[in-house]
């Protein structure tokens, strides 16, 4: 059984531990860092979450939500994998923008409304058998055998949106 997701960080971690520490916005910190951001390989569809996903946001098992996987980008770097669940029932309302991102950084919006609230960040030291590790390494030449996550459910109108971000080794190369 693979380990569960820790509201603690431990010690192996410390190299990335400022970014996965961090409870602003990652977009926008990446952003004072980097002259070339961009969000790539947008791809987003609708299906079935993670088991332990849906538990976040209250999805039973057969619930469809909207899933989307993006690759934020410095020059050609890829720095962060960032995974979203959004349930059908968030989609609706002040939110219901969210479905037509594209390749706008969810982040932005988050972050811009005062009255969306985040759940504390939990974090996870993802292994090659981890569906989002594979998810992650694809955009990398020479994948590492783990990569360090984090994850948190925000909320608005009392509207669930979880957000993973998995942190690639490119992210080091930035000043945190």
């Amino acid at each position: 059984m693979q380990s569960l997701w820790q509201n603690r960080l431990s010690e192996s971690c410390a190299r990335y531990r400022p970014w996965l520490l961090d409870r602003g916005s990652l977009t926008r910190r990446i952003q004072a860092r980097c002259l070339n951001f961009s969000v790539r390989h947008v791809h987003q569809r609708h299906g079935i979450a993670m088991p332990s996903e849906r538990r976040l946001v209250a999805l039973n098992a057969h619930s469809r939500a909207l899933l989307r996987d993006v690759f934020l980008y410095c020059n050609d770097t890829p720095l962060v994998f960032a995974h979203s669940v959004l349930p059908a029932a968030s989609l609706h309302g002040t939110w219901q923008s969210l479905s037509r991102l594209g390749s706008k950084p969810l982040g932005a919006m988050l972050f811009s409304n005062p009255r969306v609230r985040r759940t504390p960040l939990c974090f996870k030291k993802l292994n090659r058998r981890h569906e989002l590790h594979r998810l992650a390494c694809a955009a990398l030449t020479n994948p590492p055998a783990s990569l360090w996550a984090r994850r948190s459910v925000f909320y608005l109108e009392g509207k669930p949106i979880l957000v993973t971000e998995v942190f690639l080794p490119g992210i080091l190369e930035l000043q945190p």
